[in-house]
Order: C-alpha cells, then sequence, then structure tokens
C-alpha cells in the first residue's frame, strides 16, 4: 500500500533520502517542508518530492511517516508542535540528529500518550556539499543508519522504517541513545575540538613562524580537515552532548599530561611505548572499513609536477562517481601521495586503482 512520507528539511541530508525512498518506493508520495524556496524549488525540479511547503504544520496531518532532517533545536522544537497537531493514528516520526539523547528525551516528554510511534536515528553519512542541490541517491550507501528506539517505539517500526528506507542502500543498527551520544563524543565530537584548537594554535602561532603555514602538509591537512565544517551545526551539537565531551576533554587532558612527563623526563622508553601502542591500536579498530562517520574510500597518487597531469588521471576515472578531489600543490617528502581521491564505495576504488595503475607508471596508495 501507497504511504505518504514527510521529509522536514530538504537540506543534503534529507533530499539524498527523498532520492532513496524513491529508488524502491516510486508510488509513495513524499512531501517537503523547506523554509527557504529554493531547496523547494530543486526539490520539486527535480522530482526527489512530490509537493512542497513552508508551513510545517499543513503537511503533518497527511503522513504515514514524519522525518525531522533538520537542526537539532529546530528538530526539538518541531517536536513539541507535532505533539499538538491532529495526526495520523499510528504515524511513526523520526530524525536525522547527530546526537540523540535530548531528542529521545524530548520526543518521549511532549509525544507520550499521542497515537504515535518515535525513534531515533543519525544515518551516519555527509559531505562537504550542502542543500538539495547536492542530493546523492548513493550518500548513505553502506553507511551507518543508526536506530535509537524509545518508549515510544513499538515492534514493528524499525521493521516499517527500514523497508521505507530500503533504498538508501545502509546498514541499518540498533543502540541506546546516551550509549550513541558516548560513542560518538569520542570518535566524532571531540575529534572536531581538537582539529578546530590545533587550527586556532597554528593560526596564532604562524604569526611569529610564517613557515608553520607553508610547511602544513601531510599529517597536519588530515588531522585538521574536518575543521572546515559547518560551525552552527558543530555548536548544536556540542551543547546538546556537553556532559560526556566535557569528560572526554578532561580525559585528553590527563592523556598530554602524561606524555609530557614522559619527555620532559627523557624517558624514551615510555615515548616509544606511547607510539607503538598507538600504532597498534590504530591498525586494530575496524578503521578503514565502510561505515564511519567519513565513510569514504580514498585512493592516493603520488603524482610528478607536470602539466595536465591531474586532467589525465581525472579523463581516466571518466564514469566513475567521486566524492571529493583533493589536491596538495607543494611536492613535499612528507606527503604520501599528492592526489587524493576519494570514492563512494570499493568497486570504484578498486576500478580507479587498476586504471591508473595500467595505464600510468604514477604510484597507488589505498590507505
Amino acid at each position: 500500500m501507497a504511504k505518504t512520507i514527510y521529509i522536514t528539511g530538504l537540506g543534503l541530508i534529507g533530499a539524498s533520502m527523498a532520492l532513496g525512498i524513491k529508488r524502491d518506493h516510486p508510488d509513495y508520495e513524499i512531501l517537503g517542508y523547506n523554509r527557504s524556496q529554493a531547496s523547494r524549488d530543486i526539490a520539486l525540479e527535480r522530482g526527489m518530492i512530490d509537493r512542497a511547503t513552508d508551513d510545517f504544520a499543513s503537511f503533518a496531518p497527511l503522513a504515514d511517516v514524519i522525518i525531522l532532517t533538520l537542526p537539532i533545536k529546530q528538530t526539538i522544537a518541531f517536536i513539541k508542535e507535532l505533539a499538538d497537531l491532529d495526526l495520523k493514528e499510528g504515524v511513526i516520526i523520526s530524525d536525522a540528529g547527530s546526537t540523540k539523547s535530548a531528542i529521545v528525551d524530548a520526543a518521549e516528554e511532549h509525544l507520550a500518550g499521542n497515537p504515535v510511534r518515535f525513534v531515533g536515528a543519525h544515518p551516519m553519512a555527509g559531505s562537504h556539499k550542502t542543500g538539495a542541490a547536492s542530493a546523492d541517491v548513493n550518500l548513505f550507501e553502506n553507511a551507518y543508519y543508526i536506530f535509537t528506539p524509545s518508549s515510544l517505539t513499538s515492534p514493528d517500526t524499525l521493521e516499517e522504517m527500514k523497508d521505507l528506507l530500503s533504498g538508501l542502500h545502509a546498514r541499518f543498527i540498533e543502540i541506546d541513545a546516551k550509549e550513541h551520544d558516548r560513542v560518538t563524543s569520542q570518535i566524532s565530537h571531540f575529534p572536531h575540538i581538537l582539529a578546530s584548537s590545533l587550527m586556532e594554535q597554528t593560526a596564532v602561532y604562524a604569526q611569529e613562524h610564517e613557515m608553520a603555514r607553508r610547511f602544513a602538509a601531510g599529517g597536519f591537512r588530515d588531522m585538521t580537515r574536518i575543521a572546515e565544517s559547518e560551525p552552527g551545526m558543530w555548536t548544536s551539537i556540542l551543547l546538546s552532548n556537553r556532559e560526556t565531551i566535557l569528560e572526554r576533554i578532561a580525559d585528553f587532558k590527563e592523556r598530554l599530561e602524561a606524555i609530557g612527563q614522559s619527555i620532559s623526563k627523557g624517558d624514551e622508553e615510555q615515548i616509544w611505548n606511547f607510539f607503538n601502542q598507538a600504532r597498534e591500536q590504530r591498525q586494530a579498530m575496524e578503521i578503514h572499513k565502510r561505515g564511519g562517520v567519513d565513510s569514504f574510500y580514498d585512493l592516493y597518487v603520488d603524482v610528478p609536477d607536470e602539466e595536465d597531469v591531474i586532467l589525465r588521471i581525472l579523463e581516466l576515472l571518466r564514469g566513475t562517481s567521486l566524492v571529493n578531489i583533493h589536491i596538495n600543490e607543494e611536492n613535499r617528502e612528507d606527503v604520501h601521495g599528492i592526489l587524493q581521491i576519494s570514492f563512494k564505495n570499493a568497486q570504484d576504488l578498486e576500478r580507479a586503482e587498476r586504471l591508473i595503475t595500467e595505464n600510468t607508471d604514477y604510484t597507488v596508495v589505498i590507505k
């Protein structure tokens, strides 16, 4: 039976989700809410949605499923608003927020007693691009789509959601909301704090040591890439998960102090163990497998400084879907690969490696 799906927020996540739903359920009617007309127009013109509105409450009573793909504060505000609307009995309400406890708590508080079902969700996929214009039906492919069930999640809710979202080709997983926030505070939220702190420190340092800017490559580039993330989103994430993140900061201070003491004492064995343990721990993690926060497949090509070399490689990859291309314009000894190309899946990565290896003499490395 055809359903009516209401996606509120037609940014990258919401618009891509609409495309994924359309892929497996072309008969479903998809309604879209967005405050700005530009994204509404793009979503309508490209067939992502069937109807659009800038009045959130107007479409809510029509929906069998409502998915809130909005910033955290607005998601909570709309949950409160939904509690006072005449919704379909048994409607499923879900979200796509990067933190879950605050949203699930709000749903359990404001929707309790209403004939609705609620399940928190966090699709762990994204891009440096934004807006409906950047929507990608394959955005969620093989990425984790995390559900955080609540007291308002009935036994059949998750199965209905998995069926609805089957066209996303994501990997569905369930976890408690509070545990979700603990885990993501360590592997997502805190690293963004570190990257931005490192950028701030370096910017100040480079005022007196100009060469710090010119030599910043390799490890520095990789560690600080996420410092370019959208500040509004990360402000709301930190404020909605503050206690757990503050614990991570305190823990990290102790670890920095410990290695600082080892350096001060000249304790060569302890310093060696510090680096060796980190290397072994990283090798043991599933860090290279698809499904993390930045779930892309990266290929590095060590190319010479010659005219048209980048264009030659891209011509070889014509027809292959690329996620991102990063060019390090200065060839330095500490950079393992001057050209970094990111792919959506392993098949495209393997195809690119074969094409470049067979048609050039450049060194190709997969990390």
